[in-house]
């Protein structure tokens, strides 16, 4: 039997109690903005004050928990142009007004750590490397180019340098870390057979090939103090032919079980099978993209669970977490349109948004699969600089000023929220 629909004052009640976090520390209500693509590094890869900006709107907005962009730990290995990247304290006055910002509203903040192995556009990198040399497949080898195998010193010299980037997070004051081990990057990588074809330490079982991902947690635990979270961005799946599977994803999801995490993030797909973007269709019914996973797992893992991808209304956030399948429901881009979006569920309870799909109404380049991604950047801009997002604002105009300030290949396939 399907249980009763919750009314406003329960929803209400539901999203803005807060929960205390393996560790101690309080997320005031159950609402975390997920890491979105902002490209508002400098041309140093420093964060820009347009960050401090935008981090200060989602505060006052009322957001329990922020989870920052992705931030780069080489400058040899960027993700996207504009990535901000941290591998030493040179840049800790701007990380502190960062975190300030993030936290000024009694929200937590958590920096995004990522490495991008193979997963990167031709020209952005001298070149790029993965677990295995693993070349794209179809279209997107001609976007992507084909990666060089790490060696064993290489790979240990990547877990110093997420270890080096969690110590500078910590002494700036941020909350904690979050490992981004979904979407296709090094760490998913790693993880998956299709890309990870190793025999020696870091690879062939499934234990050895979650080896780096577990010193990844090691070596931060490690290098920061005592009450400093980590949590984990997973793949329920990969969503491709020869990748992770669900049932493999839950024995990750047990190994980590013990390692004292703050929480581990729910989402799926790669570059190759972009399942965030195209959920399917039993899940699309159900808004939210990879519950399902969430409340298979929840059985093995006590660590606190959160999902993002596809929640558009009070009704399926409150329900999630009444449900106990999640403890934190992800948003993404509902921020980018609407910062103060948190603080309207928790007031209000019942509040339902439809988000745009922006088109240029040429084919050609709609086929791109970028419109979206680049025109919810803009926004992310948008805030960034002070101004108001702008839901009218023309995808082709957003397009071409992202061709004339980047490059055209700032219009290949990137990031996906």
């Amino acid at each position: 039997m399907n249980a009763p629909p919750l009314d406003a004052a329960a929803i209400r009640s539901i999203l803005a109690a807060p929960l205390t976090l393996p560790g101690g520390q309080v997320v005031k209500n159950r609402l975390l903005k997920s890491a979105m693509s902002e490209s508002l590094g400098t041309a140093a890869h420093a964060p820009s004050p347009a960050l401090v900006t935008l981090y200060r709107t989602w505060a006052e907005g009322g957001l329990g928990l922020s989870v920052t962009g992705n931030v780069m730990v080489d400058p040899r290995a960027l993700g996207e142009p504009g990535n901000v990247v941290v591998e030493d304290d040179r840049d800790l006055p701007t990380l502190r007004e960062w975190a300030t910002a993030g936290r000024s509203q009694g929200g937590l903040i958590y920096m995004q750590l990522n490495h991008p192995g193979r997963q990167v556009t031709r020209g952005v990198n001298a070149e790029s490397v993965a677990p295995s040399a693993v070349p794209f497949r179809g279209v997107m080898a001609r976007a992507m180019p084909a990666p060089r195998a790490l060696a064993d010193a290489e790979i240990e010299e990547i877990v110093r340098r997420f270890a080096t980037a969690a110590a500078v997070a910590a002494a700036a004051g941020f909350d904690g870390v979050q490992i981004h081990g979904a979407h296709g990057y090094l760490v998913s990588q790693f993880l998956s057979p299709h890309t990870n074809l190793r025999e020696d330490r870091w690879g062939g079982s499934p234990a050895n090939r979650r080896r780096f991902l577990l010193e990844l947690v090691h070596a931060i635990r490690a290098a920061t103090p005592s009450g400093f979270g980590l949590a984990v961005k997973l793949n329920s799946a990969d969503f491709q032919r020869g990748g992770i599977t669900e049932e493999e994803a839950m024995d990750t999801v047990a190994a980590l079980s013990d390692e004292g995490l703050a929480f581990i993030e729910v989402s799926g797909g790669t570059y190759e099978a972009p399942a965030m973007m195209s959920p399917r269709q039993s899940t699309r019914q159900r808004e939210a993209y990879f519950l399902s996973f969430a409340e298979q797992v929840r059985g093995r893992c006590q660590v606190p669970l959160c999902v993002t991808g596809g929640f558009r209304s009070g009704a399926a956030m409150a329900a999630a977490v009444h449900s106990g399948a999640v403890d934190l429901v992800g948003l993404a881009r509902p921020l980018a349109l609407h910062p103060a979006l948190p603080a309207a569920l928790c007031g209000q309870g019942e509040v339902s948004i439809t988000l745009p799909h922006p088109r240029t109404g040429v084919a050609a380049l709609d086929r791109l699969g970028m419109i979206e991604l680049l025109w919810y950047e803009h926004q992310l801009h948008r805030i960034g600089a002070g101004q108001a997002p702008d839901p009218d604002a023309s995808a082709l105009r957003t397009l071409l000023g992202v061709a004339w300030s980047q490059g055209v290949g700032a219009l290949l396939p990137r990031r996906r929220r």
